[in-house]
């Protein structure tokens, strides 16, 4: 199923109300605070010199020196990716993001679901979220790197590796390694629709003419471009996140909540009844996160402010 969080619409057309807290995606809700843009990147068509810009900001903020492409989010590669070559036998490392596997077979792939990182070896496509979402299962860099070989192309999606970036494997992207960044969750700015792909020239070639040329809006690009080489925003996020995580994680033990895993953006808990502590949230005016394939896993966001906090610690209680 192409469920997701952010679906707010289905919360006000079933509890109805204003002023929700959707904590029901892994997006900063402190987000990188965007400043007055000059007027040409609203005017003008995206140039190559502010794409190229881009990347080289991306390059160093993801430490890789790999030919990327930036995109209208991680999602549109997810969606390109499965064209590059003839459909074939994916294997996905799951439970995870359900688009991988949707675009997979839309496209024509035989998928297969496996739950353990060996099980990849031999697909001819390899998917593995890096760290995994909605448990938070991470590997280390040398285990992708070396499943890479037994494999016809791995795919590591690296969306919520910005707070962990020695997992990252962006340093050895290349012909038979494609890897995603998200920019919309650590950053904040969702809306802004921008990801990137790392990969060799060539696949990087595949992506971009599949894409069109123009596939990130001028204000993205220049937003992108500031607010990655934004290291010290960068540092504090960090930090402020690794405690917060924390502070929820004592909210959901308090009220009997078992702590399944998660990143520095989400947390996924262990509930006696998913769907009870989803209806009890959405009475407060709090939209959390369910799982069509469990009863009981409930992933929550950050709240981004103080009385954010207030308002779920009250109703967790």
């Amino acid at each position: 199923m192409r469920d997701h969080g952010g679906n707010i619409d289905r919360a006000t057309a079933l509890w109805g109300g204003e002023d929700w807290i959707d904590l029901s995606t892994g997006i900063n809700r402190q987000p990188w605070p965007v400043p007055d843009l000059p007027p040409h990147v609203w005017t003008d068509l995206p140039t190559q010199a502010a794409k190229s810009a881009l990347i080289e900001a991306a390059q160093a903020a993801f430490s890789t020196h790999a030919p990327g492409v930036a995109l209208a989010g991680a999602q549109q590669a997810i969606q390109l990716i499965p064209r590059l070559s003839p459909s074939g036998r994916a294997r996905i490392l799951a439970p995870t993001y359900n688009e991988h596997a949707a675009a997979l077979r839309s496209a024509g792939w035989q998928v297969d679901e496996v739950s353990r990182l060996v099980n990849l070896a031999g697909a001819d496509l390899a998917i593995v979220v890096n760290p995994n979402n909605p448990d938070g299962t991470h590997h280390p860099a040398q285990a992708l790197r070396a499943l890479a070989p037994d494999v016809g192309r791995m795919v590591v999606d690296e969306s919520f590796a910005d707070p962990v970036p020695d997992l990252s494997v962006a340093g050895s992207a290349g012909e038979r390694l494609i890897v995603l960044r998200s920019f919309g969750k650590f950053w904040g700015l969702a809306g802004l629709r921008l990801g990137f792909a790392f990969a060799d020239a060539a696949t990087v070639a595949q992506l971009s003419e599949m894409a069109g040329p123009w596939p990130v809006a001028g204000p993205a690009l220049e937003i992108g471009r500031r607010a990655l080489a934004d290291r010290d925003w960068h540092a504090v996020t960090v930090a402020r996140l690794s405690a917060e995580t924390a502070r929820l994680d004592a909210f959901a033990a308090s009220a009997g909540w078992e702590v399944i895993g998660g990143t520095h953006l989400f947390r996924s808990y262990e509930t006696p009844d998913a769907i009870a502590v989803r209806d009890r949230l959405a009475r407060a005016r709090i939209w959390s996160r369910i799982f069509p394939w469990s009863p009981t896993w409930l992933r929550l966001g950050l709240p981004g402010s103080e009385g954010e906090w207030a308002r779920l610690e009250e109703a967790m209680r």
